[in-house]
């Protein structure tokens, strides 16, 4: 294939949805929920008060020479925008659209100095699955076929929220919840961390998998009480308990939890060497790369490479269909997560609403192979959406 990249264009969308960050009022989402700022009383309420809608979304569009548009959301907003005109497009326009691996190369490289993690990895992870859409519909194949296939017929999730009870009627496997007290509300907060993990075991019953998320707001010292303390009511695993950085810390922690609780992380991880470290210090059990923040589908595939050599598994955080059609085709990716993006996590609505059209969800906590066979990663922008484009190039 010949085709080449014609232009490269980056667009912000805030609000209405569109930004799971950024849901509005009285969501979930945004209540109380233990975070590394919660040591600040006035910004433990909700998530939204120290800012973590402030990015907005990241919206690539790709067009080939012959026309045809590929595209990718991910969390990056203005900055990731102007990351993508001023500074990436040098690398992708004009190249064909099969350099998959010489244009992530060459955007990461040309990143060193002022990226690695975060908002600029957010970024490349963009520009990234835009391509990898683009080229699905240029070869007329879903992504997953790109992949190698689908190694199951349907793909089988864990849901996301605050109501695993609601999740479990729904057919979900599992109920991860958010932890809500952090380790600054003392004995009190922890004993009411075990108090709704102990209320919510009792709704369920024994069978069903119930985690909680700390989103990095733990101490190595908490973290280990919390496990311990929460094996009386069956906690399959705690998820990002420390800061990411602290690769030592979490070493420690799968050390000492209970025998046969899993220790999870990686959701704000990226890249192979990231994940490198998390693995050869035996940091967890689990891996949760967000493909939309890692460095892209490209980089993925190396990290759940280098995952499957030391034993570990794969589930991606969340982002919808651009994780679907990879868990699909791996064998060690066996479930996938599913977020509950309902305000109260009371029905099953598609993550991306009102922003991409066509995304499959789960029925009855599965969702078959077929739901992913359009080209692509089979989903569309949303004509009616508000994109601005703040910078060309």
């Amino acid at each position: 294939m010949k085709t080449t990249i014609k232009q490269v264009r980056a667009y912000t969308v805030r609000g209405g949805g569109a930004d799971y960050h950024d849901q509005g009022d009285g969501h979930w989402i945004d209540t109380q929920i233990s975070t590394p700022m919660s040591k600040y009383p006035e910004y433990r309420a909700t998530r939204k008060s120290f800012g973590l809608d402030v990015l907005g979304t990241l919206v690539v569009e790709i067009e080939a020479s012959d026309g045809t548009v590929g595209f990718a959301v991910t969390t990056a907003g203005d900055i990731g925008a102007f990351i993508v005109e001023r500074h990436l497009a040098r690398f992708l326009e004009g190249q064909r659209v099969t350099d998959l691996e010489k244009i992530w190369d060459q955007m990461y490289n040309a990143t060193l100095f002022y990226g690695r993690k975060g908002v600029v990895l957010n970024t490349l992870s963009g520009v990234d699955l835009a391509l990898w859409d683009l080229l699905g519909k240029l070869r007329d194949e879903p992504v997953h076929a790109m992949l190698g296939g689908p190694v199951r017929d349907e793909l089988t999730f864990y849901a996301t929220g605050a109501r695993p009870d609601l999740a479990k009627n729904m057919g979900f496997i599992g109920g991860k919840m958010p932890l809500k007290h952090s380790p600054s509300e003392g004995e009190e907060g922890l004993k009411r961390n075990l108090a709704r993990l102990a209320d919510m075991r009792e709704k369920v019953g024994d069978d069903f998998w119930l985690m909680y998320d700390c989103w990095m707001s733990l101490d190595i010292n908490y973290a280990t009480r919390l496990a311990h303390a929460a094996r009386e009511f069956g906690l399959k695993w705690i998820e990002e308990a420390l800061p990411p950085d602290d690769y030592w810390g979490y070493a420690e922690l799968k050390r000492n939890v209970p025998a046969g609780m899993l220790v999870n992380t990686g959701e704000h991880e990226a890249t192979r060497w990231g994940f490198r470290l998390l693995m050869e210090m035996d940091c967890c059990d689990v891996i949760q790369p967000d493909v939309n923040w890692c460095g892209g589908m490209t980089e993925l595939i190396k990290i759940s490479a280098l995952a499957d050599a030391h034993h570990k598994l794969v589930v991606p955080h969340g982002s919808s269909v651009y994780s679907y059609h990879f868990v699909i085709t791996r064998h060690n990716s066996p479930f996938a997560e599913f977020l509950m993006m309902a305000p109260q996590a009371d029905e099953v609505v598609p993550m991306f609403t009102p922003l991409l059209l066509d995304e499959p969800v789960p029925e009855s906590g599965r969702l078959r192979a077929s739901a992913l066979d359009a080209p692509g990663f089979g989903v569309r922008l949303n004509p009616e959406s508000d994109l601005a484009r703040p910078y060309t190039h």
